[in-house]
């Protein structure tokens, strides 16, 4: 059975579109199954893997069945499984449509259920990891994405603010824990665009006093790689040093 990770920070711009993809290609080097979820609106990840609009479904479209319906069948999430053209990597792609999905999900039975619904034992059961890339908010859609996971990863940009709202995700993360998914556990919090700066020195040295033990060995440095790897749809390379952090972080995710 598949091992469902979250990746999620209420703050954007932290690097959680780079290391879902990234993790995911490091995870299937090492002749992993991964699946990928796109739940952000923005669908930055899909465009980062070459979605193209087509007929088939969406999770724009999977989320609103389920909204309406309480349930959707197997055959039609597999329907919305796409492969990624050069890497053995599987994914649910989003699009803008998404946000009108997350309004009706407000008023749905069991909305907090709804992504748990999608990602059925059936469709999930043939990967090794499925990795959900979350909007950058404490919404219905992050607090669909925590029901549903075993586990949640923090990417945490070490520049001055980066722990701006990362008490309230925690916050999130323990009233889930405690009511409607209590097998769910922190996987670890992870150094982003880490540079030889002053400001993300004391910005580690913070992450590091206040969530020690928490935190990945990993740590991702600022690097223009990442840039050009995403206007590319390209993985890092992993001969490269951001390359190597990745695979670093993807053998901390399997020694789990």
């Amino acid at each position: 059975m598949a091992k469902i990770i979250t990746i999620s920070n209420q703050k954007g711009g932290v690097g959680k579109t780079t290391t879902a993809f990234n993790l995911a290609a490091a995870l299937s080097v090492k002749g992993k199954k991964v699946l990928l979820v796109d739940l952000d609106p923005q669908a930055n990840l899909s465009e980062y893997l070459g979605y193209q609009q087509d007929e088939k479904p969406t999770m724009t479209h999977l989320i609103s069945e389920v909204a309406m319906k309480s349930m959707v069948l197997p055959e039609t999430v597999q329907q919305a499984i796409r492969q990624h053209k050069d890497y053995s990597i599987d994914y649910i792609p989003a699009d803008i449509n998404l946000a009108n999905a997350e309004m009706m999900m407000i008023n749905a039975l069991a909305r907090e259920s709804i992504v748990k619904r999608i990602l059925l034992p059936e469709v999930v059961e043939t990967y090794d990891y499925v990795l959900i890339d979350c909007l950058p908010s404490l919404g219905v859609l992050l607090i669909n994405a925590l029901a549903a996971a075993d586990e949640m990863l923090i990417p945490v940009q070490t520049q001055k603010f980066s722990m701006d709202g990362l008490d309230s995700l925690m916050g999130l993360y323990q009233q889930i824990q405690s009511t409607i998914n209590p097998t769910l556990h922190l996987s670890g919090i992870l150094p982003t665009m880490v540079d030889t700066t002053l400001v993300s020195r004391a910005a580690y040295q913070k992450l590091t006093e206040r969530y020690s033990g928490k935190l990945f060995k990993t740590v991702i440095h600022r690097s223009v790689e990442a840039a050009k790897a995403a206007e590319t749809g390209n993985m890092i390379a992993a001969k490269t040093k951001l390359g190597a952090e990745y695979a670093a972080l993807a053998e901390e995710i399997m020694d789990e």
